[in-house]
């Protein structure tokens, strides 16, 4: 099938999870079919485009400059978005030209099946009535838990107001689209109340079993929590914050020296100063390889207040065979069974409880670790996983041909 794919970015360097998710099933679609993708060039990362051939027939970088979260124009474009009724997270990757170029694509390539990847390229996708929208969280759900946790009145009415508008956007793009993919059976259950969508399927979330598994002989944890994930992404900040702040001191009444190392890339300075003010926090910045600090941990932890979609961070850690504490919004939408292959705590007191429970007892860890990999080697495959969306193209809404 000669498959158009649009997204807003190339998939390396690999540093999120919901380019986790894509490239790993692109790898196994481009075996089968003949896929066409579409993304914004980022100049600082070359291996993007260079790389697009290993999940792609053939690829089109669209040049563009998207701010990063540390400059200027960042800022600039929250103040423009006091005015703009598209929500800030989808406006700030918006090619001018790139709705053109698509139409021009569409019209000369003849395609059968088109996937817009994220919510983003729905801003300049020119025929959603004949794509398979693949959305990875329910922004709309985010953005409202946002609006629940912010620090100061400014920050809650700025979020309140991008909450707003993002459930306008994200209902009118849903309802548009002539297939939606979501990564749970609780985002497809929030995508029809939300939205009054019907044409909606979910597909699980997988993981890389063979690349996770740790080396034989296992090294010896030298690290007592970790957490890991894009610490660009307010979320996972806030759930770091909020752990740090309300979490580890109930810890380390127990165990002083208890150790964290928060892996992931460009950390805001309100991260990077946790660890100049404490000798028992790493902060890494972005890293090569993720396993190691997974393998030489002993407990993983996923903090989080904030977030949709699916965490593939615990399935990952679930492979690399390390034991995981979350919260319950943390481990939504993923097929797991506390607690006997992860811990759930929602309040400071419980979640510490659980880290404490499994840093005493290595016996314990065990248990709880094995129990995990045996669940997401059994069913969490990428091939299955992809052989699930391809299913939904297979029988999803055909390109037009006019």
């Amino acid at each position: 099938m000669k498959t158009l794919w649009v997204n807003s970015n190339f998939m390396h360097p690999t540093t999120k999870g919901g380019q986790i998710r894509t490239l790993e099933m692109l790898r196994h679609l481009h075996r089968w079919h003949e896929i066409h993708y579409v993304a914004i060039e980022n100049p600082a990362q070359p291996e993007g485009p260079a790389r697009a051939h290993e999940y792609s027939h053939k690829s089109y970088p669209f040049p563009y400059h998207v701010p990063s979260k540390s400059s200027l124009a960042f800022y600039v474009e929250l103040v423009r978005g006091l005015f703009s009724p598209t929500p800030v997270a989808v406006e700030r990757f918006n090619p001018p030209g790139m709705r053109t170029f698509l139409e021009d694509l569409i019209r000369k390539e003849r395609f059968d099946c088109a996937v817009v990847d994220h919510l983003a390229p729905t801003n300049y996708f020119p025929d959603l009535p004949h794509a398979i929208f693949f959305q990875h969280n329910v922004e709309t759900v985010i953005w409202r838990r946002h609006v629940e946790h912010a620090a100061d009145p400014l920050r809650r009415a700025y979020f309140k107001l991008q909450a707003d508008r993002m459930y306008r956007y994200e209902r009118r793009v849903s309802q548009a689209s002539g297939h939606i993919v979501a990564v749970s059976q609780t985002d497809a259950d929030e995508m029809r109340r939300l939205f009054g969508v019907t044409r909606v399927t979910e597909i699980p979330t997988g993981v890389n079993i063979e690349y996770f598994l740790p080396p034989k002989p296992c090294p010896a944890a030298t690290t007592d929590l970790v957490f890991v994930g894009s610490m660009d992404w307010l979320p996972n900040v806030d759930g770091v914050l909020f752990f740090v702040r309300e979490i580890l001191p109930l810890i380390r009444k127990e165990r002083p020296s208890a150790t964290l190392a928060i892996v992931g890339r460009t950390p805001p300075p309100q991260i990077t100063q946790l660890a100049a003010g404490d000798p028992g926090i790493l902060v890494t910045g972005t890293v090569a390889d993720i396993r190691p600090y997974l393998w030489s941990s002993a407990v993983s932890i996923v903090p989080l207040r904030i977030g949709g979609g699916t965490r593939l961070k615990i399935y990952e850690a679930m492979a690399a065979q390390i034991p995981v504490v979350s919260t319950t919004i943390g481990a939504e939408g993923l097929s797991v069974h506390p607690p006997q292959d992860i811990r759930i705590g929602d309040t400071p007191e419980h979640f510490a409880a659980h880290c404490l429970e499994l840093l005493a007892s290595p016996a314990i860890r065990a248990r709880v670790s094995q129990a995990a990999w045996q669940m997401v080697n059994a069913t969490f495959s990428w091939e299955h996983i992809a052989r699930c969306f391809e299913k939904i193209m297979d029988n999803g809404p055909r390109m037009s041909q006019c």
